[in-house]
């Protein structure tokens, strides 16, 4: 049984790195702002199931692949690398209409869930974090390690899914605003666009060390 006093540590340290910019809370704060609140907490429910994989990658041991081996990390990274790319090239050629027009509000909510997925499996860094951060929580004497980071791993799950669940909500607030200007819509496209090239180059150009 984890102490009480390391758990509330673990959830505050989890809460820290939920609110530090990074590639999935970034993603939530420009799609709830691009298309509302809705988006963006499918989106976040799906970013943190994909934490799931994660999670499971180290109490199994498949992580530890991940770091090891240079050609399972970098076919991972250059996979979630295009897609965050597709991702951008599709904010740059949305128009103002798309934002808030009748197919992005009807845009299946399986659709941006399974969109949450892909944006968190697809990044082999997440593992790398969650190898090295979830351990540290972690002693052999409380019982199997395994469990313990499942735990952990669920702690975690829930709070970035309350912070990410508040960052929809702040950020589609300016919803009604974008609806009214044209140029704002198209602003806001772009530096979504932007963010999504440069979360690519940052992954494509990572390593596993």
């Amino acid at each position: 049984m984890i102490p009480v006093d390391v758990i509330l540590l673990f959830i505050a340290a989890s809460a820290a790195l939920s609110v530090a910019p990074g590639p999935d809370n970034l993603f939530v704060l420009t799609q709830s702002a691009l298309h509302g609140r809705r988006t963006g907490l499918i989106i976040t429910l799906g970013l943190c199931s994909g934490l799931l994989f994660h999670i499971s990658a180290v109490a199994l041991g498949v992580a530890a692949i991940l770091k090891s081996s240079a050609l399972a990390f970098n076919l991972l990274k250059m996979a979630g690398a295009g897609y965050l790319l597709y991702l951008a090239w599709k904010s740059f050629t949305a128009r103002p209409s798309d934002i808030s027009g009748p197919d992005q509000a009807n845009t299946s909510g399986l659709r941006l869930y399974a969109r949450g997925i892909v944006m968190n499996i697809t990044n082999p860094k997440v593992a790398i974090f969650f190898l090295a951060f979830l351990p540290q929580f972690t002693d052999p004497a409380r019982g199997p390690v395994p469990q313990q980071v499942m735990l952990l791993g669920l702690l975690f799950m829930l709070t970035a899914l309350v912070i990410f669940g508040l960052i929809a909500w702040a950020a589609s607030l300016i919803g009604a605003w974008l609806k009214q200007s044209d140029r704002a819509q198209q602003l806001i496209n772009r530096i979504a666009g932007g963010i999504f090239v440069a979360l690519a180059c940052r992954l494509a150009f990572s390593s596993n060390r």
